[in-house]
């Protein structure tokens, strides 16, 4: 089972700013195999529901980022939500666009194969963004902030980003998503949007033990980001 439950998904290929990041072609590659996916649980994401239940937030126009199979995105849509949801691989794309007819959806959810890094999806602005283990894997923080600021400009007034996000806390293990520091997120995000809450969690996978995370809730600013004070 650890084999298969690595969230790496192998090498790397140069972004036009000469960064190095995994080109779509591995993640396709990792929808194609037999075997299960770590982060693919068929499960809505608990974190996601309890949000949505704590704001009272019903419905509105949703985004979901690394959409997958398209889990969440159904679930959005059978909650109220017109969705667009993006994933670079064409062939989770396909299977979440099949689940979304099985489930009666289909009309309310727009599935695009899109490098959200490289290209804005259609339906701005959003209510609600979503993504469920997209910020973690880059590990740039050039790239974590680009991320952050692309989903800055898609939001709504009132929108808020909701993000799931691998954790640098637990023991070692050699399986699940990257691990991310409470200081990488807030050095990506708060420039862009200010953070809400910042918690940490489980993430419910395919893995041997469930991996700590980060629940990052986040909004448009209202004003920019200041400096911290310096005194003397």
């Amino acid at each position: 089972m650890i084999g298969t439950a690595r969230w790496d998904a192998g090498g790397a290929a140069c972004n036009a700013s000469g960064v190095q990041r995994r080109p779509a072609t591995v993640w396709k590659d990792r929808y194609k195999g037999d075997q299960p996916l770590p982060w693919d649980t068929g499960r809505v994401d608990q974190h996601l529901v309890t949000t949505l239940d704590a704001h009272g937030i019903t419905g509105g126009k949703g985004l979901e980022i690394g959409c997958g199979t398209g889990t969440n995105s159904v679930w959005l849509a059978e909650r109220g939500f017109e969705v667009t949801a993006v994933d670079v691989a064409a062939e989770a794309i396909e299977a979440a666009r099949a689940k979304a007819r099985a489930r009666g959806v289909a009309e309310r959810c727009s599935f695009f194969v899109l490098d959200f890094l490289e290209q804005a999806p259609e339906g701005a602005p959003f209510d609600l963004v979503f993504d469920r283990g997209v910020l973690h894997v880059f590990d740039e923080a050039a790239d974590q902030a680009r991320f952050a600021e692309r989903i800055a400009a898609v939001l709504g007034e009132d929108g808020l980003w909701l993000s799931v996000i691998g954790s640098t806390e637990g023991p070692e293990r050699d399986h699940g998503p990257p691990r991310r520091s409470m200081r990488d997120i807030a050095n990506a995000i708060e420039p862009h949007l200010e953070i809400i809450s910042l918690r940490g969690a489980q993430l419910d996978a395919n893995t041997p033990t469930p991996p700590r995370a980060w629940v990052c809730l986040s909004r448009r600013r209202t004003v920019p980001a200041v400096p911290s004070t310096r005194r003397g």
